[in-house]
């Protein structure tokens, strides 16, 4: 089964072929969470399960798995989003991560472009991207800023003590 045959069948953005993540795909987008860094294993662990579900014919169908592919068919960069339950067109990108070794290349910035075009229309409102406050995450940060993501809010302590949650929203359709 297809993994949402809403979405587009793949785009190129130079050297990099945006398309929605294949159950062949699985191993590859697991061993790059895992190289990203940027997730605890416990993250890691839900990830493979969320990768399950989509594969095994039980996804959510608004949810959205994309794959950023190199031209020699190398995984790239993958990113999840999905609709915020009770709103009317929010949704969340949950995240976005580029292999190590292909970050800097403008991977990760044509991932969020093609999503925030594929959202747009679809008339989604409004993309939401939280993450962590940490200065590990100062990168990151910077990066939604640079993609027109406007820090929204702030929420002390939530992912554990000493760590807060930041909220960046952008607008996508008025």
């Amino acid at each position: 089964m297809p993994p949402n045959p809403n979405l587009p069948a793949a785009t190129p953005s130079s050297d990099t072929l945006i398309r929605a993540a294949a159950p062949a795909d699985e191993p590859g987008i697991l061993a790059l969470v895992a190289a990203s860094g940027l997730f605890q294993p416990h993250e890691l662990a839900e990830v493979g399960a969320m990768l399950i579900a989509l594969f095994s014919g039980s996804p959510d169908e608004d949810q959205c798995w994309l794959v950023a592919e190199g031209t020699d068919g190398d995984l790239l960069g993958v990113a999840y989003c999905a609709p915020e339950r009770m709103t009317n067109g929010t949704w969340n990108l949950y995240f976005i991560a580029v292999h190590p070794d292909h970050r800097g290349g403008g991977h990760g910035a044509a991932l969020v472009r093609y999503v925030e075009q594929m959202l747009a229309a679809r008339s989604v409102r409004v993309l939401l991207v939280e993450t962590s406050a940490l200065a590990s995450f100062a990168a990151t940060r910077a990066f939604y800023s640079k993609c027109g993501y406007d820090e929204e809010a702030r929420i002390r302590e939530f992912y554990n003590a000493g760590e807060d949650k930041i909220v960046f929203r952008k607008a996508l359709a008025g």
